[in-house]
């Protein structure tokens, strides 16, 4: 798969969404909102404990109470809008510089949309984190900015070892295979997960099995590979063919969410687990936003103010 060029500076929004639904989905999704816009107050208040607050120290903080739990973790930045590209970067040259010096397992994901993918940071960037010995790590977005993301990846490539530097696949994607084999050549780290974001091509393309099939094109292959899904029983399926064909791999869970049932499979089965911390300013509109899409979490926020989830 060739790797496009970097597009110019603002071509796309800091973070992309799904498409606005049609017709009777469009119906649908009013009454939902609706029906969500009067749990709105509750649903910030119960979303705040999925971040891991709004500064790297804050986020530094979750990860070094998970460190203490045993877990390794991974710091996601959320822009909000209002951010610039240099103002997301030196974020990210933040986090890598207190990681360096903090002797945590912990690496610092980041969204190519916020660098708006300016060839000049990411230089910027794979320089501090060769310098200090950090890993990076590409988060996924919307199908339309995998080849930037690529050909960012390509361009650190050039200063930034390979055991320093991973991407994401989504099993929703047709595509992903053929990146699975892109990632595997250029000896990078992968985190596969389900997709938030539908194949254009193929809009209904099961996830599950999706997923399975990156699965089964990286094992053997890849160097290491993070199965990231709070589905027990889709993660327990994916570990066991990777450790068949002897992948190194982990369980990814998001710091937040249920992980009773993931860590209890986990330690039932040897598993190694890391935890994605995610913080920023930008990180709260989005979980309420999936709030909103997603009525049924409204049970959890419920659950959660009478019975706070702990990350262990």
């Amino acid at each position: 798969m060739a790797a496009a060029e970097p597009l110019p500076p603002g071509e796309f929004p800091p973070d992309t969404g799904p498409p606005p639904p049609k017709g009777l989905g469009r119906v649908r999704a009013a009454i939902r909102r609706g029906a969500s816009r009067a749990f709105l107050p509750l649903m910030q208040r119960a979303a705040r404990p999925w971040v891991g607050g709004e500064t790297v120290e804050d986020a530094l903080t979750v990860a070094g109470r998970l460190a203490g739990e045993g877990f390794p973790s991974t710091l996601g930045l959320w822009d909000a809008p209002e951010n610039t590209a240099r103002q997301v970067a030196d974020e990210y040259l933040a986090a890598v510089d207190r990681l360096s010096k903090g002797g945590q397992d912990s690496y610092v994901s980041i969204k190519t949309p916020a660098l708006r993918f300016d060839p000049k940071l990411a230089a910027e960037l794979s320089a501090a984190a060769q310098a200090r010995g950090v890993r990076l790590h590409f988060d996924s977005h919307g199908p339309e900015v995998a080849d930037p993301s690529n050909a960012l990846v390509e361009l650190m490539l050039q200063r930034l070892p390979r055991e320093q530097l991973g991407t994401t696949l989504p099993g929703r994607w047709g595509r992903s295979l053929a990146d699975a084999d892109w990632a595997v050549e250029r000896g990078l780290a992968v985190r596969v997960v389900k997709g938030q974001w539908p194949d254009p091509s193929d809009p209904g393309r099961d996830m599950r099995a999706g997923f399975l099939e990156v699965i089964d094109r990286l094992a053997g292959r890849a160097r290491r590979v993070a199965v990231a899904s709070h589905d027990v029983a889709l993660a327990a399926e994916a570990m066991a063919r990777l450790r068949a064909a002897g992948t190194p791999c982990e369980l990814e869970l998001l710091f937040g969410l249920p992980m009773k049932a993931s860590l209890g499979w986990a330690r039932e089965n040897g598993a190694a687990v890391r935890v994605y911390v995610p913080y920023g300013k930008g990180y709260l509109p989005h979980a309420v936003s999936q709030l909103r899409r997603n009525p049924r979490f409204i049970w959890w926020i419920l659950k959660d103010l009478v019975t706070p989830r702990r990350p262990a």
